[in-house]
């Protein structure tokens, strides 16, 4: 069930963030065809997520002490921006038009995923 609630988190926040930041673009909204688009991106998030970030944190430890943890926006932004490559290397439309979106987006879905979880809790 957990896994279940990460995936709807992720792809809410993805919508959110295309539906908001210009220079992200996905899938149209409406139909069935783009809400499963939507969740295929939002289980690539979520499994680039759950096998990158832990190593990418690990590595860049020195560099997260030295900016007091802010370099994690590096790291989440990095890993947006694959999620936007594998992404469309199934076929799907997620595309990140430069760097100032990829931080906005970055941004917004931090937050978003942020109140996400506080309203939808992780049961364990």
């Amino acid at each position: 069930m957990g896994l279940l609630m990460r995936i709807i988190v992720n792809t809410i926040a993805v919508a959110i963030v295309i539906w908001l930041v210009p220079g992200i673009h996905g899938p149209q909204f409406g139909g069935l065809d783009s809400i499963i688009q939507y969740l295929i991106i939002g289980i690539i998030f979520g499994l680039v997520n759950a096998i990158l970030k832990p190593i990418l944190s690990l590595l860049t430890c020195p560099l997260m002490m030295l900016t007091l943890g802010l370099f994690i926006f590096v790291i989440n932004g990095f890993l947006l921006w694959l999620t936007s490559i594998l992404a469309q290397s199934f076929g799907i439309s997620f595309a990140i038009d430069g760097l100032g979106p990829l931080i906005i987006g970055t941004i917004l879905i931090s937050i978003v995923s942020f109140v996400l979880n506080l309203i939808i809790p992780d049961r364990r």
